[in-house]
C-alpha cells in the first residue's frame, strides 16, 4: 500500500458495484413504474444477456455467472411473463434459443432510456471530461476483465 492510500478507501470493484446497482435499481424502478413491475433483478440479468438473434441457455447461464439450471428457472419465468420466447436454434435442431418477445422489446425500451437518463445525470455530476475519462478507463480495463467483450 502506497503511503497515501486510504486503508478506509473502498476499492475500485467496489465503486464499480456500487454504481452498477444504483442503474439496476433505477432501471427496475422505471420498469415497474411502466407496467413491468413483475421483473425481478435476477431475471433482469439474464434477460440483459440475450443477443439480438437469441441466445442458448447454457450461454446466458455463464454470461450471468448462474448454473444452467438457474438461467432456465428465471427464463420459465420470463417466458410465463411473455418477456421471451425459445425458438429452434438454427444451427443446431437439438437445441432452442432463447429471444426478446414482444413484451421484452417494450420493457428494453423503458430501460434503455431510463439507462440513458441516469448516465446524462452522472455525466452532469462529474463532468463531461471526467466522464468521458471515467468511459475510456473502464472500456480498456474490459481489455483484461470481460471474456465476452
Amino acid at each position: 500500500m502506497a503511503e497515501d492510500d486510504d486503508p478506509g478507501e473502498l476499492n475500485l470493484a467496489l465503486l464499480c458495484f456500487i454504481a452498477y446497482r444504483a442503474m439496476e435499481n433505477r432501471v427496475l424502478e422505471d420498469l415497474a413504474a411502466a407496467g413491468f413491475g413483475d421483473v425481478t433483478a435476477a431475471q433482469g440479468r439474464v434477460f440483459a444477456r440475450i443477443d439480438p438473434d437469441g441466445t442458448r441457455i447454457t450461454d446466458l447461464a455463464e454470461r450471468a455467472q448462474v448454473t444452467k439450471q438457474t438461467a432456465g428457472f428465471l427464463v420459465d419465468q420470463l417466458e410465463r411473463a411473455g418477456y421471451v420466447r425459445r425458438v429452434p436454434d438454427p444451427r443446431d435442431a437439438r437445441a432452442r434459443l432463447v429471444q426478446i418477445a414482444e413484451r421484452g422489446q417494450a420493457a428494453t425500451e423503458v430501460a434503455g432510456r431510463t439507462e440513458a437518463a441516469v448516465e446524462a445525470e452522472w455525466t452532469h455530476h462529474l463532468g463531461r471530461a471526467s466522464a468521458v475519462q471515467l468511459r475510456q478507463a473502464l472500456t480498456r480495463l474490459r481489455e483484461i476483465t470481460d471474456p465476452y467483450r
